[in-house]
């Protein structure tokens, strides 16, 4: 059986279900890295990819993002030019209750009786404001950066915006 849609993770409902040391067999994350690009260089112009609604992005949908992200920066203004930091990290684990299906399936499900779920994958619950990517960059190439940044949104379930700040660095804390 494949997985579920993104949609219907989407929606942000409940507490969160992180407590993983009470859980057995919770996926990994896909996300490799969090900081690419030069974390010891300081860039005067950073862009942060902000979400303009509340919602759950799963950890592949981060991964898609970031490897997009970063390739677009590698292959445009090169490895030593920028540094990526992704803000999230998927800490929600979400239950699906899986249905058997087919011939004699109604002998060996059982239902929504006890519909728990067992848990399939991990997402990062995202607030309205909050930003979710974020690029520093030298001024001259603010404008790659931008566009990275515009078409990694595209992988993400919410809509999104670009923020820029000139005058502060990115952190590496």
């Amino acid at each position: 059986m494949g997985r579920k849609p993104a949609r219907m993770y989407t929606r942000v409902s409940g507490h969160a279900y992180v407590r993983r040391e009470y859980m057995g067999g919770v996926p990994g994350s896909k996300i490799a890295i969090f900081d690419m690009g030069n974390p010891g260089r300081e860039f005067p112009v950073s862009l942060s990819l902000v979400a303009e609604e509340a919602c759950q992005i799963r950890h592949n949908a981060l991964e898609a993002a970031r490897i997009f992200a970063n390739r677009y920066l590698v292959t445009g203004i090169g490895r030593k030019n920028f540094y990526l930091k992704i803000r999230v990290y998927p800490h929600h684990v979400l239950r699906e209750n899986k249905l058997a299906v087919g011939a004699g399936a109604d002998r060996v499900s059982s239902g929504m009786r006890h519909a728990f779920g067992r848990p399939v994958s991990t997402a990062a619950r995202v607030k309205s404001g909050q930003k979710i990517i974020s690029v520093a960059v030298e001024e001259q190439n603010f404008v790659d950066a931008k566009e990275a940044l515009k078409r990694a949104s595209h992988k993400l379930p919410t809509p999104c915006k670009i923020v820029i700040d000139k005058g502060g660095e990115l952190v590496t804390a």
